[in-house]
This record gives structure tokens, C-alpha cells and sequence, in this order.
């Protein structure tokens, strides 16, 4: 007799999706105290017991959310020495939920120029190798993106979502498997550093010509244009970044510097 498998609306499938949320939870929150620094490189962290009575939630949740955290790199469990932060050179820094948990608060200054200093390396070179290597293909999965981001705007889900697809079909275009593997990285930085900059006000300028720009050099086989203009994408996005940090105490805001 063949196994029923549980669906969303089986009472067994109900309690499937609520144990992914819970644990789910649980690695989201102990993600953002690691990344913050409310726990430390080394430190351990509670045992099943102790965190899932704290919690008050299942050992199988707590250890599942640990399993999620490890797979990341921000946390490594050993025999009898138990669960551990790992040191900041282990973790995925470009894992999507991690760049979620950076840019949940406040991003060090020197891992967001990190962050760009990485963007700055990779991105102008790969738009150059796309104004060589592009097919058709992309081209019209750039133009469909770029239509995507005027129609729906950066302040939106769907917008942001466009501005993902257009990064990732330009380093797809670039014909280095090794450069569009970094796509689901570069294209979470992109939302969230674009999520990060509106959470104050809106976002200071449009920079949707820019992509245009890119689109315009890659169609006509620029390669030199293409590095530029993606340069200067870049180094644009770092500096309203840059401007949407909160002022420290005692420093002029950077709109103002």
C-alpha cells in the first residue's frame, strides 16, 4: 500500500510547515544576534535542554535551527565541547538569509565597504566579458528586468526582485560559470543594500538610467563602456549607501558633509 505523503492541508502537513517556521525563527534570530555581535567567535551557545526551555520550543526545533546555521558556517558543534560561533572568516557572507541578518540592523562600515570592494572586483569585469560573450538571450532577459524595475520601482518587492534578475543575466552573460555562480550573492546584496538605504526615506535618486547604461554598452559590444558604466554603477550604490548609515555621535550626517 502506498505511503500518503502530508500535504498543507493534512493535519500532518499543517504541523510540517509550522515546525519550518518555528525553526526557522529560531536560526533567523540567533543569525542576527551572531552577525551583530551579541554573540561572539567562540562562544557556546545553550544546549538543547537549556534553549529549547528557554524558547519554549521543541530540542527538534533548536537543533534543526542549529543545523541551518551550521550549513552557513556561523556555527560549528563538536563532541562534548557542544555548539560554537564560528570565527567570522568561516561564514558564507554572501549566503542570501546572512546578508538578510547583516543588514537587519546596523552593517559594520567595514564589511559594508567590504561588500562593495567585492562588488567593484567582480561586476565591471563580468559586464565587460557580457558586452563579448552575450547572446539574444540575455539581452532580452536584461531588457525584460530593466522593464520590470521602471514599471514596479526599486521601492517594491517587484522591483527589487527585476533589479536581482537584471545582475544575475549579466553574470550569466559574462559565459564564466564560476561568475554567474556568485548571482544568488551579488543579487541579495543588491536587495538588501536597496532595502537598506529606503528604510529612513525614500530612496535619493533613480538609478535605473545607469542599469540602462549597462544594458546599452553590453547590446552594443562595448567592453570598455560596459566595465565603466558598471564602475560607475557601483561605486553610485555605495555612496547612497554610505549616505543612508546613521550618523555617529558628534559627526555631521554624509547628506550634509
Amino acid at each position: 500500500m502506498a505511503i500518503k505523503k502530508p500535504t498543507p492541508q493534512t493535519p500532518d502537513g499543517q504541523a510540517q510547515r509550522k515546525s519550518l517556521r518555528i525553526h526557522g525563527a529560531i536560526a533567523r534570530d540567533l543569525g542576527m544576534s551572531i552577525v551583530t555581535g551579541r554573540y561572539m567567535p567562540g562562544e557556546v551557545l545553550s544546549g538543547e535542554v537549556a534553549a529549547s526551555g528557554e524558547l519554549r520550543v521543541s530540542r527538534t526545533a533548536y537543533r534543526e535551527a542549529l543545523r541551518i546555521l551550521a550549513a552557513k558556517g556561523l556555527v560549528e558543534s563538536r563532541p562534548k565541547t557542544g555548539t560554537r560561533v564560528s570565527l567570522r572568516a568561516k561564514w558564507h557572507l554572501l549566503d542570501p538569509d546572512v546578508l538578510s541578518w547583516i543588514f537587519g540592523t546596523e552593517p559594520e562600515e567595514s564589511l559594508l565597504e567590504s561588500l562593495f570592494e567585492l562588488r567593484l572586483i567582480v561586476e565591471p569585469q563580468a559586464a565587460a566579458l557580457a558586452a563579448v560573450r552575450r547572446t539574444d538571450a540575455h539581452l532580452a532577459q536584461m531588457l525584460a528586468a530593466l522593464e520590470g524595475m521602471a514599471e514596479h520601482t526599486l521601492a517594491s518587492e517587484a522591483g527589487r526582485l527585476a533589479d536581482q534578475h537584471f545582475h544575475a543575466a549579466l553574470l550569466d552573460a559574462s559565459g564564466n560559470p564560476f561568475l554567474a555562480s556568485l548571482a544568488s550573492g551579488v543579487g541579495a546584496a543588491v536587495t538588501w543594500t536597496t532595502v537598506f538605504k529606503q528604510r529612513e526615506m525614500p530612496l535619493r535618486r533613480d538609478p535605473l538610467p545607469e542599469h540602462r547604461r549597462v544594458y546599452q554598452a553590453v547590446a552594443a559590444r562595448d567592453a570598455d563602456e560596459a566595465r565603466r558604466v558598471m564602475t560607475e554603477l557601483v561605486d553610485m550604490a555605495f555612496l547612497d549607501t554610505t549616505i543612508a548609515m546613521p550618523a555617529k555621535d558628534g559627526e555631521m550626517p554624509a547628506s550634509e558633509a
